[in-house]
Formats: structure tokens, sequence, C-alpha cells
């Protein structure tokens, strides 16, 4: 099982949850109904998983690749040395396949049950993850399709208890989502796999315009994060009030703006795989910000 896991980088996806979790209380104001959040959960837990399972499988050949010429040593929250499983034949591509087919199946039952329309989101986020690791030798631009399927998750829990969203607000949450999963999952992801991603002609953020300007491009989106983060409570029937700015600036700053500006000025890879990994619990971190409003 641990090697399915890996497929899915379970430790990353479970965190990854987090957000949809946030995005729902923060339109909603409130706790949705058991059946609804049973269901909600159950369905985010198994779309991130295939999701993250579709990577690799599309991904094989340019996984392969790495794999053939050594791997550097891991060291961010989704780093282990099971990376790559089907291009390190851990995992056969038919065993990956089932696995995919069946979170796959999985969450498509409970969106069914939830709000049908969100089907659409989700074959959107597979269709994008397909076209995003089709990419990697192609064009640093992929990563705004990144930024798009992360968000995937999120704007699907908003349908799931929002029967019409408001559009504008839903684009500005969209935005704050893109910011975050760009210059706080995804350029530092690449920056991980630098060595590798230059070996097999990857065109990554790092790679085509140097670490220093991914750097700053780094500090200018997560600045943007926090920024985006005041005005979230636009679209929530909460009262937010400043406790909730001071809150949202906290987590910002702790785990997104402080370790930013120490990568930009140290261009350490270590630096960049702690700020991943601090980004990384930044959905953790707002979703239990804004339970709080919801349990006061």
């Amino acid at each position: 099982m641990q090697r399915f896991l890996a497929l899915s980088r379970s430790t990353h996806g479970v965190l990854d949850i987090a957000m949809p979790g946030f995005a729902a209380l923060l339109w909603l104001g409130r706790f949705p109904s058991w059946p609804v959040l049973a269901l909600s959960l159950l369905a985010a837990v198994a779309g991130y998983t295939a999701i993250y399972a579709l990577n690799d499988i599309m991904g094989v050949r340019d996984d392969a690749e790495k794999v053939a010429g050594g791997l550097t040593p891991g060291y961010a929250v989704e780093a282990s040395a099971l990376r790559y499983p089907i291009a390190q034949k851990i995992i056969s591509m038919k065993g990956a396949l089932a696995w995919f087919g069946f979170w796959m199946a999985v969450s498509i039952v409970c969106i069914w049950f939830l709000n049908p329309r969100i089907l659409l989101i989700l074959a959107a986020a597979v269709l994008l993850e397909i076209v995003y690791v089709r990419l990697f030798k192609v064009t640093w631009w992929r990563t705004f399709i990144s930024g798009l399927v992360k968000s995937a998750g999120p704007v699907a829990a908003v349908y799931a208890v929002i029967e019409q969203p408001h559009w504008p607000w839903l684009l500005l949450m969209l935005a704050w989502l893109m910011l975050w999963e760009i210059g706080g999952q995804n350029i530092l992801a690449d920056w991980n796999d630098i060595e590798e991603d230059q070996r097999v002609g990857g065109r990554t953020i790092p790679l085509v315009f140097g670490l220093p300007l991914a750097g700053r491009a780094v500090v200018v989106l997560l600045a943007g994060v926090v920024a985006l983060s005041l005005l979230l409570p636009m679209m929530s029937p909460l009262a937010l009030g400043w406790p909730y700015a001071v809150a949202a600036l906290a987590a910002g700053g702790v785990l997104l703006l402080w370790p930013a500006l120490r990568l930009a000025r140290t261009l350490d890879g270590r630096q960049a795989a702690r700020l991943f990994d601090y980004s990384s619990l930044y959905p953790l971190a707002m979703l239990a910000v804004i339970t709080v409003f919801v349990l006061a």
C-alpha cells in the first residue's frame, strides 16, 4: 500500500484537502450537514488521490529518463525514496491505472450526489493535468495550468455548498489559489528537481529564467497571496473583521513571506524545500482560522 500512497503523494494530498475545506466554510459560513460533509470529504480525498496518480501515469516517460540518470535525494514534503514509482518499476502501469480508476470512480459517485455540475470541474482538472504533464519539455507556461488544476478542488467545494456562487468573488478566490500554487508549490517543486529536469530537457521557471529571478518571482507571488487573502471575507456571510485580517497576515507572514524572502536572499535549495513544506501547511492554517470563526 505504501507504494500506491507514494504514487498519489498521500502526505501532500492530505494537506491539500484543507484548502477545499477552507473554501467551503468561507463561503457557507457554517458547517454543512453531515451527509454533505462526509460526501465532500470522500470526494476530495478520492479526487486528489486520482489526479496525483494521473501525473505519474502520464509522465512516466519523462520520469523514466530522470530515474535512469539517478535521482537527487529529496527533501521536501512530497519527496521520498518511492518517487516516480511507475518509472522505478515499483508499480506496474496496469496497477497504477487500476488505482487511478478506482479513486476516480469514487470521486465521480460522490460528486454525483453532491452536485452533478461539479463533474465538469473534475473533467477539466483531468484534462488540464494531462496537458500540464505533456508540456514539461515544451514551455514554462505550463505552471499556470498547474495553478488551475490545484484550484479545481476548492472551486468544486464552493459548488458543493453554494448553488449559485457569485462569479467575481469566485474569480478572486481563483486568483488567490493560483498565486499560492505557482509561487508556493510549483516553482519550488521544480527547484527541488532542477538537476533531473535540466538533464532531461525540462522547461521550468528555475531552468528557463535562472534561480535569482525565480526567487524574486516567488516573493512577488506569495506577497500577492497574502494581499488577496485580506479580500476573501467579501465572499463570506461571516463577520470576520480585523481578527481574521490579523490571523491571515500572521499565517501568510510566517508560512509564506518570511521563508520566501530568505530563499530569494540565499537561493539555497534547502530553503526552497523548506518554503515548499511551510507553504504546504498554509491551507491547514487557513482552515484552522476559518474554523475558529465558524465555531465562534
